[in-house]
Formats: structure tokens, sequence, C-alpha cells
């Protein structure tokens, strides 16, 4: 048993840049070969973007322990004002609207970030719901946010930067792939340098935080700002890669209890969970619409999969919670630790 410990611990240990390098390489250079229209527009174009969103909640609720239920309001505000930017301000580049449009959401995020310096669990849940009603009217009742549009959706602007032009479902992809990718390398160094500590600090602790030297206030409202900035930024691939229109109803509180679904399922203060739970969420309804029309046939049909995946989707929460609370990146790596180990025993 010991000489197999040993062979174990001497396993060769790739860096850990080499994973997300190859899984890069082969996003950008096989899918967009080998992918098909139906891959890009139902799968992965809606993955990413609620991976990205997932990130972003992860900081907040994951690292910094600050329980949000307005996510989906966060999505709005960065899609509408990105819209608008792009709209009102003459010669703004694309990637500028997106970046201003992440400062709004963040500045949104900040605000309704303050009940958390006196507020917390259950009663900051509930004080973040607010940001959800309150922005979804905000859009719904000033028709300016959406070009006095008479039924309140516009369509998305087109997607190019320095003249060039990211047209079909491929060019929708590299873009929305591009943005993802900046996003969360920063986030995960975010997590891993001191900041990132002080959330968790703050998230394991608040007090013992408070008296090492740690600024508790300014370090949640930060997380709050940084979360909704990522979320926001979320919101504009969502509207103007996948949707490709920009209506309040896409961000209803539905939205908001998907992304923190993602969180809870992928793995919470997990950078790699927001990823492994966004895949299960887009996937998911597909396989279970496939499987259901296959046993069912035609009785299977919209309504009775919207209440089959609530079902089993709840299911699955409640399972996890008990069964894996580090959610599926904690199952993923037992299972390769586990195929290691029995690999270096034959």
């Amino acid at each position: 048993m010991a000489a197999i410990t040993s062979d174990f611990s001497e396993a060769p240990v790739l860096p850990k840049w080499i994973v997300p390098v190859l899984l890069l390489a082969f996003a950008y250079g096989v899918v967009p070969l080998i992918g098909s229209s139906y891959l890009f527009e139902a799968i992965l174009l809606p993955f990413l973007a609620l991976s990205l969103a997932g990130v972003g909640l992860n900081i907040l609720t994951g690292y910094a322990g600050q329980v949000s239920l307005g996510s989906a309001a966060f999505m709005a505000a960065g899609a509408f004002a990105a819209y608008n930017f792009n709209l009102r301000v003459e010669g703004l580049p694309l990637i500028g609207s997106i970046f201003l449009a992440g400062i709004v959401a963040a500045a949104i995020g900040i605000v309704f970030g303050l009940p958390s310096l006196r507020l917390k669990g259950f009663y900051l849940a509930v004080s973040t719901l607010a940001a959800q009603f309150f922005v979804q009217w905000a859009l719904t009742k000033f028709s300016w946010f959406s070009n006095d549009s008479a039924s309140g959706v516009i369509d998305a602007p087109k997607l190019s930067i320095s003249g060039f032009a990211f047209d079909g479902a491929v060019g929708r992809y590299l873009f929305a792939l591009t943005i993802v990718s900046v996003l969360t390398f920063l986030a995960y160094r975010l997590v891993s340098s001191q900041t990132g500590r002080n959330f968790i600090a703050i998230r394991d602790n608040e007090t013992a935080a408070r008296i090492i030297g740690i600024p508790v206030l300014k370090t949640k409202l930060l997380a709050f700002a940084i979360s909704s900035f990522i979320i926001g930024v979320a919101g504009v691939i969502w509207a103007f890669a996948y949707l490709r229109t920009v209506e309040p109803d896409g961000f209803d509180l539905d939205r908001s209890f998907q992304i923190l679904f993602i969180i809870i399922i992928g793995g919470l203060a997990s950078i790699r969970g927001a990823f492994f739970g966004a895949a299960l969420i887009v996937v998911f309804p597909l396989g279970l619409s496939r499987l259901g029309g296959f046993l069912l046939g035609d009785v299977f049909d919209s309504g009775v999969l919207d209440m089959s995946q609530r079902i089993v989707l709840g299911a699955l929460i409640i399972l996890f919670l008990i069964l894996e609370p580090d959610g599926l990146v904690a199952l993923w790596d037992r299972v390769r630790r586990r195929l290691l180990f029995a690999w270096q025993s034959t």
C-alpha cells in the first residue's frame, strides 16, 4: 500500500495553465470548423453567457459570502446600457459601450449592495431581490431605455470591432468566447490575489476579518461592484450575441434563480464550477426534451417539458446540497483523482 501511495504521489502534475490553454485552442481552432449552426445558437452562446454570469455571481456569493437574487437585473442593466451607449454616443466603439455598460451595472450593484453593510443571509437575499423588481420596472416604465419602441423589444446592434464584423453564428461565438475568456482570466487572478483572500475571510468569519484589519464594508461593496460588472457584461453577450434582441422580459426573476442554480450545482467558490453548472443548465433541457419526446411522444409538449425541468432541477439541487455540497467541480476532481490512482496502480 505504501508503495502504491508513493507511486501516486510521484505522478506527474501538469501546470495549471495547460488545460485552459488546450481548451481555448480547441474552442478557437476546432469548434468553428466542425460546429453546426444549432451547436452555436442553441448551446454554446447561451453556455458562454450564463457561464460568465455564474463567474460573476460566484465572486459575490461563493467567495465573499453575500447572497444575491438580483443577477438578472444586473444583466438587464448591462444589456440596456450597452445598447444606449452604442445608440446615443457617436463614435464610441462597441468595446467602449460594453465596458461602460459594465460600469453602470457595477454602480447599480453598489447601490443595492449597501444593505449588506447591515444585513446578512436571508435578509440580504430579500433586499437584493428589490434590484430585480426595480430594474425590470424601470426598463418597462420608461420607454427612453428602449428607444421609444412600442413593444419594448429592440434589435441588438451589429457586432463590429475596429472594422471587423462578427457576422453569423460563428462570428458571434468567437466574439462571446473572447470576452468570456478575458474576464474569466481576470476573475481567476482576482480570487487568487489578496483581494480574493479578503473575500474568503469575510465569508468565513466577518468579525475575525475585521479584527485582522480587513476593511469589511469596503470589501463587501467591492465584491458587489466586481460581480455586477461581470454579470452586466454577461447580459450584453446574452442580448447582443445570443438573443440578438434587448428586452426586459429576457431578464426576469427566473433568470436570477437560474444563475444561482448554476453556481450551486457547479460549485461555490470555484471559477470552474460556473462552467460546469452552466453546461448542465444549458444541455439538460435539450436532453430532457429529446428523452421525453422519445418516451412519451406528443404528450411531452413544452408545458410538460418546463414543469419536468423545474422538478428535476429542484431535485438535483437538493441532492447536491446533501450529497455533494461542493458541486460538480468537486465530483469531477474526485473522479479524476480516482482514475489517476487506478492508472498509477496498474
